[in-house]
């Protein structure tokens, strides 16, 4: 899905996330920025899941980068982590789950899933990948409860914004790698020395 895909008009909710996301960042340096917060919260509340992150993959480990919940849905919090492998994000970025499911309990492979400490009943989760083609995660959002009501067009949001955050990342990083440059060229430099 592009954001200039021809079957998908935006709707104000996807402007509103575009907006957000395409704004000029807030200054601090970290990667995702608290514009992604608002756009987890906004999505998690008008897909009515109870919980919205986004995650980075690392080392094996997937890490919740931005988290937003249902104040009585607190079950993960932004600086955990857990293993990759044992993730339902893995499975979707790898193609062994589907983006969106309905009902996790009405799976084939319902039996064989990793069991997390809690329910999880309607479940969508798409890649974040970066300019250079690598994934740096996923942003997801489930449900304790299955949600038949869940579309297509639900799920393009989720891309869009996945897209967006991408953007969002891509620059933190080129302005980072910018900034470490211009510190290295003005840091007093070591005369040659002859031999």
């Amino acid at each position: 899905m592009s954001l200039h895909d021809s079957d998908y008009a935006p709707d104000a909710f996807d402007v509103k996330i575009s907006e957000l996301l395409v704004a000029t960042s807030d200054g601090s340096d970290e990667l995702i920025d608290n514009s992604v917060g608002e756009v987890l919260r906004l999505l998690r509340e008008h897909l009515k899941m109870d919980v919205a992150f986004v995650s980075e993959f690392s080392d094996g480990r997937r890490v919740f980068k931005r988290v937003d919940t249902r104040p009585e849905a607190r079950v993960i919090e932004a600086g955990q982590s857990s293993s990759l492998e044992e993730s339902y994000c893995q499975r979707v970025v790898d193609g062994r789950l589907p983006q969106l499911i309905h009902d996790v309990g009405m799976l084939p492979e319902a039996r064989s899933l990793p069991r997390a400490p809690f329910p999880i009943g309607a479940h969508m989760s798409t890649p974040v990948v970066l300019a250079d083609g690598r994934v740096y995660g996923t942003i997801c959002c489930f449900s304790f409860a299955p949600n038949n009501d869940l579309t297509q067009k639900d799920l393009k949001k989720l891309e869009m914004s996945a897209q967006l955050t991408a953007k969002k990342i891509n620059e933190r990083q080129a302005q980072a790698a910018a900034e470490a440059t211009a510190n290295w060229s003005l840091a007093p430099q070591e005369p040659l020395r002859r031999r």
